[in-house]
Formats: C-alpha cells, sequence, structure tokens
C-alpha cells in the first residue's frame, strides 16, 4: 500500500466522483446525459459513448484536485484509455486524483431482505490487473431494503470477507451496504447496520485500512464511530436517488461524512452542451458538493 496515497485520501479535502455506471445502469445514464438508446446498437457502442462522457468529465478544467480526492471507474474504464494513458494513469498523473475500481458484478435477488452481491468471477486475476493499472482502492455495492437482523449481518459479512481480499491485494475496498432510502423504518435499519459494522470491523487487525460507502444516516452523525476508528480511512456517502441539493443538505450535518454521489453528481450535465456550458455546470455542482463534504 503506498503510504503517500493513503495519506492523501485520509487528509485531503474534498470528494469521490462515482463514474462507475456498469452495464446495467449505463443506458440510464447515457439517457440522463441526452444521448437515448436508439443512438447506439449494441454494448460496445454503448461503452464507447458513456467512455466518451466520462473522458469529458475526467477531462473538464472543472474536475481537479481542489475539490476532488478520488474517482471511482468501472472495469471497463480501467482499461481504456485518455489521451494514450491508462484511465488510472490519467486521473493520478494529470489531475492528481486517487481512483478506484467497482469490483462487484451487480445483485443477487432479494432474500432475508436484503441483496447480496453477486459472486465475483476471477476476483484474484481482476485485482491483479487493478495494481498493474494503478488503481488505490476497490468499491463494492450490496443492498439492504428490509429490517431483518439476520440478513443485514449477512450483507456486512460478506462486504469484510472480499474486502479482506482486496486488503491482501495491496489496495484499500470501500464497503457499499447501502441502505434503500424508500426502505420503511430506515432509521431502525442503520442503527442495526452500525452495530454489525461495528462488530465486524473490531475483528480486523489494527493495521486493517479500509472505507465505508454508506447512505446517509437519517440520524445525523450516525457513523461517527467508523469515521473515527483509526482502521477506517474514510467515510463517504452515496446519494441513493435524492437530487443533488437533497443529498447536499442531509451531508451538510454529518461530521466527517464526504460524497460519493453518481447521479447527483452529474445531474445536469449533457452531451449537447458547449464545453464552456458543460464545464461551468459541472463547477457549480463540484462546489456545492465540496461545500458539503467539508462541513
Amino acid at each position: 500500500m503506498n503510504v503517500e496515497k493513503l495519506k492523501m485520501m485520509k487528509e485531503n479535502k474534498g470528494f469521490i466522483a462515482a463514474l462507475d455506471q456498469s452495464g446495467g445502469s449505463t443506458p440510464r445514464a447515457l439517457k440522463l446525459y441526452g444521448i437515448s438508446e436508439d443512438k447506439y446498437q449494441n454494448d460496445e457502442e454503448m461503452f464507447n459513448l458513456v467512455h466518451e462522457m466520462r473522458t469529458r468529465i475526467i477531462k473538464s478544467s472543472s474536475f481537479t484536485n481542489d475539490h476532488i480526492v478520488g474517482a471511482i471507474l468501472f472495469e471497463k474504464t480501467m482499461d481504456d484509455k485518455i489521451d494514450g494513458k491508462y484511465s488510472a494513469d490519467y486521473l493520478f498523473e494529470e489531475k492528481g486524483i486517487l481512483p478506484f475500481l467497482k469490483i462487484d458484478k451487480g445483485l443477487a435477488a432479494l432474500n432475508n431482505g436484503v441483496q447480496l452481491m453477486k459472486p465475483i468471477d476471477n476476483l484474484a486475476p481482476l485485482l491483479e490487473r487493478a495494481v498493474k493499472r494503478n488503481v488505490f482502492g476497490t468499491k463494492m455495492r450490496s443492498v439492504i431494503k428490509e429490517l431483518n437482523e439476520a440478513g443485514i449481518e449477512e450483507i456486512v459479512k460478506q462486504q469484510f470477507e472480499i474486502g479482506n481480499e482486496v486488503i491482501k491485494a495491496g489496495l484499500v475496498p470501500i464497503l457499499e451496504p447501502e441502505v434503500d432510502i424508500n426502505s420503511a423504518n430506515k432509521a431502525e435499519i442503520e442503527a442495526v447496520l452500525l452495530k454489525y459494522l461495528l462488530k465486524y470491523l473490531n475483528l480486523q487487525p489494527s493495521d486493517s485500512r479500509l472505507m465505508f460507502k454508506l447512505t446517509i444516516p437519517s440520524k445525523a452523525n450516525l457513523y461517527l464511530p467508523l469515521i473515527e476508528d483509526e482502521r477506517v480511512v474514510r467515510v463517504v456517502a452515496l446519494s441513493g436517488g435524492y437530487s443533488r441539493e437533497k443529498a447536499n443538505q442531509l451531508l451538510a450535518l454529518n461530521k466527517g461524512l464526504i460524497a460519493s454521489f453518481s447521479r447527483a453528481f452529474t445531474e445536469g450535465l449533457n452531451a449537447n452542451q458547449t464545453e464552456k456550458e458543460f464545464d461551468q455546470l459541472m463547477l457549480a455542482s463540484i462546489k456545492t458538493i465540496y461545500e458539503a463534504s467539508i462541513k
């Protein structure tokens, strides 16, 4: 693990931009960006278009380490290039921003009130490739929909098990057990989730370094015990379907919690905007998310 990069992620002000839409969420991301499904004929064309979108975002003059400390990439984006450099290398060398890789393969069917991650085939070689591509860390998402204690513990256990594989590979994992913002008893679910996150965190060696990506809690500052643990590099928040304005309002109430927004980050960006319009809108978005992240 690179000590300099770890220090950057631990101490630098800013937030993490989530640019990791996968096959299932890419059509919606492109549609929101102004590219309808009739503009591409197959997955290859679709992924080329989304890479162009991500490249435009990353290369924007507004996308800098003044406000952004990290960016999460989709696997194909990691293997693609920006101006002749692999995307992770471009992010760090040209922008001074730490690259993360989404490693999960989607969600399993709902069971015990939760959706675990599907098996991650070929995890070891994927992590090995990520190290070669100079990725700093990884991210993996599962979802909690109902107040079911057995299901919540199961989801936390799976996150830590895979997270420890990531740590062994020399990377910093972001564990993401998302709580659906539309869940009944959301606050109660989050209290149970915290209990099990602390249970499994306390089983980790003192030299473990990991991160969490969590839904903004209904009870402000609920996750301070995680934020203050020496093994936790950062705790970041997903927007979870909230508008950018709403997500920023809720985020600002939580000390030490920083953003890792996806849809809320790119909200309003459009393929048909001029570069000036695009950059100005993104800068305005970045500044509001940054301000909410440093309060």
